[in-house]
């Protein structure tokens, strides 16, 4: 058997994250979030697709893009755990890893015939930035991967934790009326560090062509600049 395989990206992610800061840290936390999945050139047939459309939810397979080459460790400091404990690196979701291979659950909005592109699948709750390679799409089937009862270990202390989010009316307007919503949902989930907690400190990633600037105190997310990029 041998070492190292050779994987071939079949397609990339196409969204309004253009940078790692600012994306939701989960697939799913903001469905409000749309992308698109564009396949290379190669993998346009149609066939490819037929059938995908009988399905709700879609999996991801897809590369660390950012961090590929930039090594790994046994173990990791969780941000959730606010960056003081370390737990081994097959515990996490640490984008550092052995083989910098993600796996995100994806709802299927559509398929969509483009005249360049060919189809393009549609998705919502993307956890990706613009450009991630997707290495294989697969069907989410609920009766075998949905576990209700499953143990969620660390991360139990802070699911459905969510930041309220002050967004004064003038800035709001800034923001395309149909991208407001992703924005404010991936802004609630507190796109900061774990181990950050100035409220002094002011924040900014990118989003949609924008550049937008936050703080966080008293529980709250304060957005206190968007401007044009």
């Amino acid at each position: 058997m041998e070492d190292e395989i050779k994987l071939r990206i079949i397609a990339r992610l196409r969204g309004d994250f253009s940078s790692k800061f600012g994306v939701p840290r989960q697939s799913g936390l903001v469905e409000e979030v749309e992308s698109r999945i564009v396949f290379e050139p190669e993998f346009r047939d149609a066939n490819m697709l037929r059938g995908i459309e009988q399905f709700s939810h879609l999996w991801l397979i897809w590369l660390f893009s950012e961090n590929a080459g930039a090594g790994w460790s046994p173990t990791v400091r969780p941000p959730k755990l606010g960056g003081n404990a370390r737990l081994g690196v097959f515990a996490t979701r640490s984008p550092f890893r052995p083989n910098p291979v993600g796996l995100s659950s994806v709802r299927l909005l559509g398929v969509e015939r483009d005249a360049d592109l060919g189809l393009v699948l549609r998705v919502s709750g993307a956890d990706l930035m613009d450009g991630t390679p997707i290495l294989d799409v697969k069907p989410y089937i609920p009766y075998a991967d949905a576990h209700p009862d499953a143990a969620a270990g660390f991360t139990a202390q802070t699911a459905g934790r969510a930041l309220r989010v002050i967004f004064p009316d003038a800035l709001l307007s800034r923001v395309p009326e149909d991208k407001r919503a992703a924005l404010a949902g991936a802004l609630a989930q507190d796109p900061r560090p774990g181990y950050q907690d100035d409220p002094e400190r002011v924040y900014g990633f990118p989003f949609a062509g924008l550049e937008v600037r936050f703080r966080v105190a008293d529980g709250a997310l304060i957005v206190v600049d968007v401007r044009g990029v």
